[in-house]
């Protein structure tokens, strides 16, 4: 598969480096020399200097056999127009990152007759990530396929979890009336992330991951010692594109918000535009203010201002307030697997939601969603059973599937299986797999 990306900044150097992987055919294109060089000494890539929206440029490195072009620059303005030029020099599909969301909803323009296939907002992703993570508070990281028909949900297991020491096959005994699936298990001090098996033991400050239909998520709780936390009052720092996209999904939802501005025209236009939002002009690093503003009496905490360090310290602040959940939006990719050690419930980064979004274009196979979890260098895939796939020949525990991966659960005409040892795949189904870097190309076959 041959792939172009315009654009090496976060975005594209992620998409990059998962497809230095790969083995793909893969050019990156930027007019930034020093970005490229360290493109080029640290990824199996072929780096190119230049302006991704020059016609000799794309036809250079052959465009017109090019399978999927992603334009990722951090111009909206910029994608569009090489994603147009792209299409018509001959790439079978394109994809433009964007920042108005407007165009997700839009049913008049036809976008895809310009050329553009696919639009993805890094902004509208990491606002819906933040919601779903306040309506799971309990949990650090979260995902839900086929509208939370299915969902994969993270925690790190304290001294209260009564599967603390148990196997995984001891605590499905001992939980026998719960659906879930142990997917994941990142240990600390151990390199790698465990796929568990049967004797698998969960330990202490394990960041565990399960897979659960809907039906059973409340259940869950009992399983990892901790009670749902109701949350209704959230506070917002920062009136960025992130914050402003969050506040408006919140309040659609009946979540009470205040978000805090520290630019004052930002934070009178921001009180114009979200009704329901109680905007409050000031700088949310100030403690004075953020006791004012009643820190104590809100369920969570949301900082998404344009400095990461500003976000990690107000929330350890809001941590050392009282506040139950706290989100801190960060943009170095660094950042993402310190969370549970500093004492912030999760970190985000808008670029890795976005990156992982498009990843699934690239996939082989009938693959529907795609979605990287905080600190865990996998990933989880929602397969569609193809017609006479490997998958389907076998009981799953007769099937050779690969060690570092595991299925946590099918979807059937809409409703949740769940997929142990003697269950059967059939086509149609939908399948929740998780799986390690090394084994991602042998489930792929096993798929098809």
């Amino acid at each position: 598969m041959k792939i172009i990306i315009a654009g090496a900044g976060d975005v594209g150097f992620h998409l990059a480096k998962l497809l230095s992987y790969e083995s793909q055919d893969t050019y990156i294109i930027d007019f930034d020399g020093d970005k490229l060089n360290y493109i080029n000494n640290h990824l199996d890539v072929i780096a190119k200097k230049g302006d991704a929206t020059s016609i000799n440029l794309l036809k250079e490195i052959g465009i017109d056999n090019t399978d999927l072009l992603l334009a990722v620059t951090d111009s909206q303005n910029t994608n569009f127009t090489i994603s147009v030029i792209g299409k018509a020099l001959g790439a079978k599909k394109t994809i433009a990152r964007i920042s108005n969301p407007e165009f997700l909803s839009n049913e008049i323009v036809n976008f895809k007759g310009f050329g553009v296939d696919f639009m993805i907002s890094p902004e509208e992703l990491a606002a819906k990530e933040i919601k779903l993570l306040l309506n799971q508070s309990s949990f650090n990281d979260t995902v839900a396929f086929e509208n939370g028909v299915f969902n994969v949900m993270g925690t790190t297991l304290g001294y209260k979890s009564p599967i603390l020491d148990l196997t995984v096959k001891e605590a499905k005994d001992k939980f026998c009336l719960v659906d879930f699936i142990t997917i994941a298990i990142k240990r600390e001090g151990v390199a790698q992330t465990i796929i568990p098996r049967g004797d698998s033991t969960y330990k202490l400050n394990d960041q565990v991951y399960f897979s659960v239909p809907s039906y059973s998520i409340n259940k869950l709780y009992e399983i990892i010692g901790k009670e749902h936390i109701d949350i209704k009052n959230v506070m917002i720092l920062g009136g960025s594109r992130v914050g402003r996209k969050t506040a408006r999904k919140l309040c659609k939802d009946d979540f009470k918000v205040k978000l805090i501005e520290k630019n004052k025209e930002k934070a009178f236009q921001l009180a114009e535009e979200l009704r329901h939002t109680l905007v409050i002009y000031g700088d949310g690093r100030d403690l004075e203010l953020l006791e004012e503003e009643n820190i104590r009496e809100m369920d969570a905490f949301v900082a998404v201002t344009g400095d990461s360090e500003t976000n990690i310290m107000s929330c350890l602040v809001a941590k050392s307030k009282g506040v139950k959940k706290t989100v801190a939006l960060v943009e170095n990719m660094d950042y993402i697997n310190i969370s549970q050690t500093i004492g912030i419930d999760t970190l985000i980064n808008k670029k890795l939601i976005a990156a992982s979004n498009i990843f699934r274009h690239i996939r082989k196979g009938e693959i529907l969603a795609l979605a990287n979890l905080h600190n865990v260098d996998a990933e989880v895939f929602e397969f569609e059973v193809q017609p006479n796939a490997k998958v389907t020949r076998k009981i799953i525990k007769e099937l050779k599937f690969p060690r570092e991966a595991i299925i946590g659960g099918v979807i059937r005409d809409g409703k949740a299986l769940m997929s142990f040892g003697d269950f059967q795949l059939q086509s149609g189904d939908k399948a929740i797999v998780f799986c390690l870097p090394e084994a991602i190309s042998t489930v792929e076959d096993l798929f098809n």
